[in-house]
């Protein structure tokens, strides 16, 4: 996979580099897209999920500062809407791509009940930013909440548009010597582990997408 196609912005910005500019007005989906967002939360709930509805961020558009930063444009959307794959509602997530001090890169498996890479082999931390927040932010949240973990440091690289239209914010936090040994998991995963810092010593559940990510953030 070719993240470089979707790639909206790449640097090395530190959080305070990235603003977030927010509209007022929610996002409105069409009637077809309401009805599938409410098909897809009922089929979450069959499941057992937790997973629920609300608010959260939907990209509109960014700039580059004259600092050499980047400027977000964003608004609210409903949550269930990127449940829509390929719909191009413009639902954005943030991704904290996590290394040791050794370089090693922490996967963890994600849980069946999830609504999105259930049951497969994720890098990091990730989830929906919140509306009113700054996605720089929502990278150091996601990364306590899902790991217990706190960053020794922070750079956010790129913003790309995945294949399935959702924009990621993609951050790379690089944890403290023996802060591994703090590393909680939460219940999001049901395995982790280390890969070994050069992806071509990767196991094989580490599948094409995330190979993708790791040369882009090379």
């Amino acid at each position: 996979m070719d993240l470089t196609s979707g790639l909206l912005a790449h640097g090395h910005w530190t959080p305070e580099q990235v603003q977030a500019v927010w509209r007022q007005e929610v996002f409105q989906p069409t009637a077809q897209q309401a009805r599938e967002a409410d098909e897809k939360i009922e089929a979450l709930a069959r499941r057992g999920s937790p997973s629920h509805d609300g608010l959260a961020a939907r990209f509109v558009d960014l700039a580059h500062t004259n600092d050499g930063g980047v400027q977000l444009h964003l608004q609210p959307t409903r949550w269930a809407l990127r449940l829509l794959e390929g719909d191009g509602t413009g639902a954005l997530s943030a991704l904290c791509i996590v290394r040791r001090a050794d370089g090693a890169w922490l996967a963890g498996r994600r849980a069946e009940w999830l609504s999105t890479w259930a049951g497969r082999w994720a890098l990091g931390a990730g989830g929906a930013v919140e509306v009113g927040e700054n996605p720089a932010l929502t990278l150091a949240r996601e990364l306590e909440e899902e790991w217990s973990l706190v960053p020794e440091r922070l750079h956010v690289r790129a913003v790309v548009r995945n294949p399935s239209s959702m924009v990621l914010v993609v951050g790379v936090a690089w944890i403290p010597e023996g802060a591994d040994a703090d590393l909680v998991m939460d219940e999001e995963h049901d395995a982790h582990a280390w890969w070994p810092a050069d992806p071509a010593d990767w196991p094989a559940e580490a599948d094409e997408p995330l190979r993708a990510m790791a040369e882009l953030l090379k």
